[in-house]
């Protein structure tokens, strides 16, 4: 490889649109319980910011460019050419030149980020991310942490089968975390209409489905699906074998505020059977980051935002703690 400039010695994060204040607040709490001065040099243009260090997990970046350098560069196509001198494949986060930036990437061979058909394997090929911080001036760090343009993960979608397009955050979550095998048994807090018993049931899993609403007609219809009338937070964690049987998966995409979610869930660590979780922390007004802070400290766990959440983030657990990517 070769490559011109200097290293900026840190990573950068990319925040999903809509997202940037969330995340420079995330970086600077994290960097700032570890030493005042590394938070003092943190800095945020548009969507990316940038920390000194190494790479940390960060609940609201959707990619994170890793050891960026800067490179300096005067003409577009010299600009191209020391992208090129790297690596193969780029994607651009425009932040400033906009034009320029344009001009240079139409010289970089094409990344189309195609949509996965659920179940592929995503690419392999690394994808580095890059950005014009003036007009002279390339950001580019040569490996990220996500093979997608951007970060983001989009599907051929089923237009037909799910009842609501929730099943999206269920697809994004397995195939970044691992996919439950076919007959697993499932609980589903909350999952009226079904979009993730939807998920869980095309993958052969026997789920048993627990919300006041019953599901779309062709759920309940299901042989691999068994719902039960009743609140999410009914469901006591203490007794669940008794009531439910055994669970391997526990699933929940509940509308509540993230303490009351975080209290059931610290409640079901402590007493339920030992499962893979995927909750989701939906919020309601401004961004409750103390509730962030605290599931990110929950031991094996990862907090996650998904290209298909909204003002939301996924917290994902798997069975005894297993590393997570």
């Amino acid at each position: 490889m070769q490559q011109s400039g200097d290293s900026l010695g840190g990573t950068i994060y990319l925040a999903p649109k809509g997202f940037e204040a969330e995340l420079e607040h995330e970086v600077r709490i994290e960097l700032e319980a570890e030493d005042p001065q590394v938070a003092a040099d943190v800095w945020a243009r548009e969507r990316l910011v940038f920390a000194p260090g190494p790479y940390r997990p960060m609940a609201w970046a959707q990619n994170a460019w890793l050891e960026p350098w800067r490179i300096p560069f005067d003409s577009i196509k010299e600009g191209a050419r020391a992208l090129k001198a790297i690596q193969r494949n780029w994607s651009l986060t425009s932040i400033a030149e906009h034009r320029r930036a344009a001009l240079i990437a139409e010289a970089l061979p094409p990344v189309k980020g195609r949509p996965l058909e659920f179940g592929e394997t995503p690419p392999a090929s690394p994808l580095g991310g890059w950005t014009l911080l003036d007009r002279n001036t390339i950001i580019a760090a040569p490996q990220t942490t996500s093979p997608f343009p951007q970060g983001e993960v989009h599907f051929v979608e089923d237009k037909s089968g799910p009842p609501n397009r929730a099943y999206l955050k269920l697809w994004e979550a397995f195939t970044r975390f691992g996919v439950p095998e076919p007959g697993s048994r499932c609980l589903d807090l909350g999952a009226s209409p079904g979009g993730w018993t939807w998920v869980l049931a095309q993958l052969g899993c026997n789920v048993t489905a627990v919300d006041r609403s019953p599901l779309a007609p062709e759920l309940m219809r299901n042989p691999l699906v068994t719902f039960r009338t009743g609140s999410a937070f009914g469901v006591d964690p203490r007794h669940v074998r008794e009531e439910y049987g055994e669970v391997d998966w526990l699933v929940w995409d509940v509308a509540c505020y993230p303490k009351r979610l975080l209290t059931w869930v610290r409640r079901w660590l402590d007493a339920g059977p030992e499962c893979s979780m995927v909750c989701t922390l939906k919020f309601q007004g401004e961004t409750d980051m103390d509730s962030v802070f605290a599931f990110k400290r929950i031991p094996g766990s990862r907090l996650v935002h998904l290209t298909h959440n909204k003002h939301e983030l996924t917290w994902v657990r798997l069975a005894g703690g297993a590393p997570l990517p």
